[in-house]
């Protein structure tokens, strides 16, 4: 996850519902996957692995960010976390990428070079903000390179050589809601601001309503190839 993010959110950033329900997807996508080594790159604080890792069998993690000072060890459940500035091999048959390829200028080459670094039969878990047309000055200020459609992920795992096992569209009950405030938003203060991010903190009725309208979308979730905010996509090295 993005610290940039992290840091505008007071409190736990779990209880969030943006986070907590993005949570939620992860895991509903990874029920068929049996993990037992995680592989997390540009983790940042490791919130989606750390969940992983005390809530089922894995039994390691390895947190992959440029942005961190220096190496560390920690724990979890008695569980050993393995913070490092870059990787080689890595034992994992699960690699996260949670918001991490619009911020490179080769995803294809970043994808392909982690591809290399773990075992045959690894499943990639990969999300990415969704649809060009909704950029913003949110995208500016995380440092963004672009934003997604489904079909253009499948491309990137696809030229990577990786293979698509399910790829789908998340938020998409919040979408209409996003695209008129997205759009509004340019439309107002487009070059006469310093960009920010428009993630913030929520009255807690709001947090839950926005919370449980998310969770319905997990009855359909591996459906969704119409619209939504985020893109994910599961794939598998072969």
């Amino acid at each position: 996850m993005d610290i940039k993010e992290s840091d505008l959110i007071d409190g736990e950033i779990g209880a969030h519902w943006y986070y907590s329900s993005k949570a939620k997807a992860m895991k509903h996508l990874l029920s068929d996957s049996l993990v037992t080594g995680i592989l997390d790159v540009g983790a940042g604080s490791g919130f989606f692995s750390r969940k992983l890792i005390s809530e089922t069998a894995a039994k390691q993690l390895w947190c992959v960010d440029t942005g961190y000072k220096k190496d560390f060890d920690e724990e979890v459940s008695g569980k050993p976390i393995y913070f490092r500035r870059n990787v080689e091999l890595v034992d994992a048959d699960l690699v996260l990428m949670m918001d991490v390829l619009e911020h490179v200028d080769d995803d294809v080459g970043m994808l392909k070079d982690y591809a290399k670094k773990v075992p045959r039969g690894s499943h990639f878990l990969i999300s990415v903000p969704a649809f060009q047309f909704l950029w913003s000055e949110h995208d500016i200020f995380l440092e963004h390179k672009r934003r997604y459609t489904l079909s253009q992920v499948e491309d990137v795992v696809c030229e990577a050589g990786l293979k698509v096992v399910n790829s789908t569209y998340y938020f998409g009950a919040v979408f209409p809601i996003a695209v008129i405030a997205r759009l509004m938003n340019n439309w107002l203060y487009k070059g006469k601001r310093e960009a920010r991010s428009q993630l913030s903190q929520h009255h807690p009725v709001t947090n839950k309503i926005l919370s449980v309208i998310s969770s319905f979308e997990l009855f359909f979730l591996r459906r969704n190839h119409l619209a939504g905010l985020t893109v994910f996509c599961l794939a598998e090295k072969l």
